[in-house]
């Protein structure tokens, strides 16, 4: 790998994460639902606090003990690599901070469990994009957990919502009254982040940062990779029941999903292959490098599926929000 491309990588992937802002969906005011939600904006504040104060006292301590009582799914794998990182490098990522004000919760009317709320942050201080949060009770004597976070992009439209008050319906990962179902559309869209503009689902999507910046962020490497006759690849699944969705009053979906991927780098010639950012090298740690570099990374993507009768540039399935973070770096 290249001097020029560990420099960029650096700096920072998926850079147009870091400091774009997303349209937060502004609230309905009209109801069709016949029951009200159980849950109360002061009880959305209050859990969302406990979980910030968990949080917290993880990144004060740069431990991950306890991190399981208020995290869970992905967002314990992104928090808990995150807080190895910074044990390794002194200093938290400035991506990981998580805004304490919203501008926005969306709370479910729906009985019986797992309920998932999901809530928009304000900006961050350094006027970082708005955060998506995704948090799950899974039975009624359990606590909510955060289980996902998604960086809005600039730009981004979401459905609107609900009012609190009135609450707000849950999907289903088989929601049957969109262009595809929430499931096939996170298939879909993980063939298209594997297989580009071959990918036979290309014209579904409306184009989006996250692809736009990997896109990027792959060419960059292949030209270093190149230089030295080296090859990379970049393999994207889906992992089964990691998908959270919430029906919007307008007919479409807002979906979360976790998508899995192991980016593997061989270095030719003779040479080794090296850690491509600060955050892969933090988590490499003291390991013994050889000529190929295998890394995994948990993405968590925010997509809009459309309402089944929409037309043209309305039916496109869109990303409006991402993270993405390694969580493991090993020498094969």
């Amino acid at each position: 790998m290249t001097k020029a491309v560990a420099v960029m990588l650096s700096a920072g992937m998926l850079v147009a994460l870091a400091g774009c802002e997303g349209q937060v969906p502004r609230p309905s005011a009209v109801s069709s639902a016949e029951q009200t939600p159980d849950l109360t904006q002061a009880q959305e504040k209050k859990i969302r606090g406990s979980i910030l104060e968990v949080i917290d006292a993880a990144n004060q301590s740069k431990s991950t003990d306890g991190l399981d009582a208020r995290l869970t799914g992905p967002q314990l794998d992104v928090r808990s690599s995150e807080i190895a990182i910074a044990q390794a490098t002194g200093n938290l990522d400035a991506k990981a901070t998580i805004p304490s004000d919203i501008t926005q919760t969306v709370i479910p009317v729906d009985d019986g469990w797992p309920r998932t709320v999901y809530s928009i942050t304000t900006t961050t201080e350094d006027q970082q994009s708005k955060r998506l949060l995704v948090m799950t009770q899974d039975s009624a004597r359990q606590n909510y957990k955060l289980w996902g976070v998604a960086r809005l992009f600039q730009g981004a439209e979401l459905p609107k919502f609900e009012v609190p008050d009135l609450g707000t319906e849950m999907g289903a990962a088989n929601d049957g009254k969109l262009v595809t179902t929430p499931e096939r559309a996170v298939q879909w869209y993980a063939d298209l982040l594997n297989n580009g503009d071959s990918s036979k689902y290309k014209d579904k999507f409306a184009d989006d940062l996250f692809r736009q910046d990997l896109q990027t962020l792959s060419a960059t490497v292949q030209q270093g990779m190149e230089a030295n006759k080296g090859t990379q690849q970049q393999e994207f699944t889906v992992p089964k029941d990691q998908i959270k969705v919430m029906r919007s009053p307008d007919g479409a979906d807002l979906v979360v999903a976790r998508i899995d991927s192991v980016w593997t780098r061989q270095a030719g010639e003779g040479r080794e292959s090296l850690p491509a950012s600060d955050a892969e090298k933090a988590l490499f740690g003291d390991g013994t490098a050889t000529s190929t570099m295998k890394v995994t990374y948990v993405n968590v993507i925010a997509l809009v599926v459309p309402r089944a009768d929409a037309k043209g540039a309305a039916a496109k399935i869109t990303a409006v929000g991402a993270e993405r973070q390694p969580i493991k770096v090993e020498a094969l």
